[in-house]
């Protein structure tokens, strides 16, 4: 049997709730994972609340889009992979069904990856959804070249972090947008080559002297909403503006001023392509290796502990660093 995390309503964290269920046996093509640890993502609070883009079937809907774990079985035509090898989850478009709450979990081969070298359990448990998000966007969408400079907005959170990281594993020269002056220096220390905070500095006039006066060359919009506008006059003539989140709810103006090229980004865009999911693996081996990619952790539960680790992501005190829970 195996232990999974699931809710039969929308609400609070008290909806969750841990139940047992038969293990179930690889098909062709599919690995079983014991899970070792998860990551807990504002998606999944959106699934648990009702507020997912995407429709979750109730009742007995699961949580987790990412995780770590060991390969516990193989299903026929799997090649490539072993019983015991240490494994994390790179994608799991059906979460409501297959996600990562749980002590076993099984998924298509091609949705896992080799567990990068030198990781403890909980960092790789909580890497691949902020790393390939930001990988995705800056370096897939928007071609990020050494020496751009790369105008990141909610540099706090986990892909703003990834964001800088990767940025900086470039060669790239990452500029961190927060709304406080007070993570000025923790955004200095997490690789932000300069910061701007919106309580005390304008973006426009700050971007300009971060930049010699000419603008950025790609800007990361991960909030949306009117204060997009800023970010385009910020970004010079034929930037690139990547959107890739939605933290501000307001509606988003229709682009105006100095001609850009402008992409939406989900993950899943590149996450589901065989070709682009060895491209990121290989960069994030690398970046792991150097030293130069590294999630922050926040806080680790227990699997018991769940509705506790919604709690304090729902009271916003992990700062952008990633909350673990161990199973």
């Amino acid at each position: 049997m195996s232990r999974v995390v699931v809710f039969d309503e929308f609400g609070g964290p008290g909806v969750m709730h841990v139940v047992e269920e038969p293990v179930v046996e690889p098909a062709a093509g599919e690995v079983r994972i014991r899970i070792e640890a998860f990551a807990v993502n504002p998606l999944d609070q959106m699934m648990r609340s009702g507020a997912s883009p995407a429709p979750v079937p109730l009742p007995h809907a699961r949580l987790g889009v990412e995780g770590t774990g060991v390969i516990d079985a193989l299903g026929p035509e799997v090649a490539g992979l072993e019983i015991g090898d240490p494994v994390i989850l790179a994608a799991i478009p059906d979460a409501s069904v297959t996600g990562s709450y749980a002590e076993y979990t099984t998924v298509p081969a091609s949705r896992v990856l080799a567990r990068p070298a030198g990781l403890g359990i909980t960092e790789a448990a909580a890497i691949w959804v902020a790393y390939s998000t930001a990988y995705g966007a800056l370096v897939e969408k928007a071609r990020m070249r050494p020496g751009d400079h790369v105008l990141i907005t909610a540099a706090s959170g986990g892909v703003g972090r990834a964001a800088m990281q990767i940025a900086n594993q470039i060669g790239a020269v990452p500029i961190a947008v927060t709304r406080h002056t007070a993570k000025r220096d923790e955004l200095l220390a997490a690789g932000a080559a300069a910061v701007i905070a919106t309580d005390h500095a304008d973006v426009v006039e700050a971007v300009r002297h971060h930049t010699g006066g000419t603008g950025a060359d790609i800007v990361l919009d991960l909030v949306m909403g009117p204060g997009q506008q800023d970010l385009l006059k910020a970004a010079r003539p034929g930037a690139t503006l990547v959107a890739a989140g939605f933290l501000d709810p307001r509606p988003t103006p229709f682009p105006s001023g100095a001609p850009l090229t402008i992409f939406s980004y989900g993950s899943f865009e590149h996450t589901l392509d065989a070709v682009v999911v060895r491209r990121m693996a290989a960069f994030l081996n690398a970046g792991v290796r150097l030293g130069a990619l590294r999630p922050a952790i926040d806080r680790v539960f227990t699997l018991d502990d769940v509705v506790e680790a919604h709690r304090h992501l729902e009271q916003g005190l992990h700062a952008g660093r990633k909350i673990v829970v161990t199973v």
